[in-house]
């Protein structure tokens, strides 16, 4: 019976040993995961900067690089087509309008499901418009309420865009 004791305790000794090392093993590895998630958090976060700065600057240098050859933009209900499209038909001419394009109030929601991302950024933007003597307007202020989505995708170890979509609205009083 003493022996029998001894074995039973044994094994449940054993057992606990064991389950701890497992489960400081799970607590490690999810610790990684959530360090691993996070970086992959700031590293999209960093492309969504990247793109925002540059427009702020106004200028598109740099930001083709930011996006897959296929992406596509969407745009306050239409359909801008490829990113290189929109680039060379809509958002670069466009700049050259703007004396400046300011984001304000920014917050971005960033969710990583590997190998893809997905993010929102709300802001407020205030575009100071050049006046344009061929088509007869003045300088104006326009200040919108804004919101973006976009999804990312991980491509040889890079975070790229591969579809954007933003709309705005008046701002509210």
């Amino acid at each position: 019976m003493y022996l029998k004791t001894i074995v039973f305790a044994s094994a449940i000794l054993l057992t606990v040993v064991s389950c701890k090392e497992k489960e400081e093993t799970v607590d490690k590895t999810v610790k990684e995961q959530k360090v691993t998630l996070d970086a992959e958090k700031e590293a999209v976060a960093a492309v969504m900067k990247s793109y925002k700065d540059a427009i702020q600057n106004l200028t598109t240098e740099g930001t083709k690089e930011l996006f897959t050859e296929e992406a596509t933009v969407f745009e306050s209900g239409g359909s801008e087509g490829t990113y290189t499209n929109y680039l060379s038909h809509h958002l670069g001419p466009e700049l050259g309008h703007f004396n400046s394009f300011i984001f304000s109030d920014y917050t971005i929601d960033v969710e990583v499901d590997l190998p893809y991302a997905f993010t929102t950024e709300t802001y407020i933007y205030t575009i100071d418009l050049k006046a344009d003597k061929e088509r007869g307007t003045e300088a104006r202020i326009i200040k919108k309420k804004g919101v973006a989505t976009s999804d990312l995708k991980k491509i040889d170890g890079k975070w790229k865009i591969i579809k954007t979509h933003s709309s705005s609205r008046n701002i509210r009083k």
